[in-house]
This record gives C-alpha cells, sequence and structure tokens, in this order.
C-alpha cells in the first residue's frame, strides 16, 4: 500500500516538473525584448528575420540585400517561365510606381546574362535583376516553385511569402500597411 502511495507522489512530481518546464519556458520567451527574439529567428518564412545576401546584378555590380531601415521585395523567377513571364508587367508598374520608397530585385535564378538580358529587351521591361547564378539564395531561401515573391519590412522582417503570380494590387495591399 505505501508503494502506490510512493508512486503516486513520484507521478505527481514529475507531472509538476514538466508542466513548469513547459509553461516557464514561453513565459521567459514572451518576456524577451523583441530584439532578442528576432534576432534568434532567422528563417525563410512570415515572421522571421530574412537571411541578408549579396549577388551580381546584371551590369556585374555587387549589391547586399538586408541593410536594415529598407523595405525591399524580391522575386525570384526564370525567363522559361510561363507565371513568370506574366506577372512581369505587374512587378515593372510596382517597381516604377514604389521606386525610392522600396527596394525592388527580380532575383534570376541560374540562367546566363545573356538570357536574362535578351529577355528583358524583347518584352521592353527596365527592372533592376540579380543574378543566383548558382541556385544557392534560393536554396538559402527554400525557393521550391517559381515565381516565388517575398515582401520584407525595414526591420528585417519577412511579412508576405506567395509562391506563384503576384499583382501590383497585392504588393500595394502589403506594403500600404508601414
Amino acid at each position: 500500500m505505501l508503494r502506490k502511495y510512493v508512486w503516486g507522489i513520484v507521478l505527481i512530481i514529475a507531472l509538476l516538473i514538466g508542466g513548469y518546464s513547459l509553461f516557464g519556458t514561453n513565459k521567459t520567451a514572451e518576456k524577451m525584448p523583441e530584439k532578442q527574439q528576432t534576432t534568434s529567428e532567422t528563417g525563410v518564412t512570415v515572421g522571421k528575420v530574412a537571411p541578408s545576401f549579396t549577388l551580381d546584378s546584371l551590369e556585374g555590380k555587387k549589391t547586399p540585400i538586408g541593410e536594415v531601415g529598407k523595405v525591399y521585395v524580391l522575386n525570384f523567377w526564370a525567363s522559361w517561365c510561363p507565371p513568370c513571364r506574366e506577372e512581369f508587367p505587374e512587378l515593372v508598374a510596382f517597381a516604377h510606381k514604389y521606386q525610392g520608397k522600396v527596394e525592388f530585385q527580380a532575383i534570376n535564378l541560374q540562367e546566363s546574362e545573356k538570357k536574362v538580358d535578351d529577355f528583358l529587351r524583347q518584352g521592353g521591361y527596365a527592372l533592376p535583376v540579380l543574378l543566383d547564378k548558382d541556385g544557392t539564395v534560393a536554396q538559402r531561401y527554400k525557393i521550391t516553385a517559381i515565381p516565388t515573391t517575398l515582401v520584407i519590412d525595414g526591420k528585417g522582417i519577412i511579412r508576405y511569402r506567395k509562391s506563384g503570380e503576384v499583382t501590383l494590387a497585392e504588393l500595394e495591399s502589403v506594403i500600404k500597411g508601414w
């Protein structure tokens, strides 16, 4: 009979310790300052701090992405992709309308400079393009479908991520709240 009480007490103590550690951890995370929380939450999904990177522009200039204080719209694409081609006029309109307020970058995946340049010239598109020649940035951002568009706020937090075509109106609705 004494054994049953001992096991009962052990079980209650174990449950109390488990509950305390579970709820105690959550309360500690809630009390952490915002800066500490976001620093440890780097990732590629909405609400996470976007990883910074540097790629060459179509003109050969090294372009860093991730400077705090800037709002970024990143669009991963390729010229052979029909939905990418479909959304290009909307992206051009957005990039021109918000030039100086938002840093827009069309990130081409693994195509030659000539192929990208030919595509832009044939379509009459004037848009800043970065070249992800080996797909490293796309892998880092876990791009599994193109086009994929991300909007990153001035604190470096991903506020929007969409795989598939995006419109000028969609992008405007995302950044209007800031």
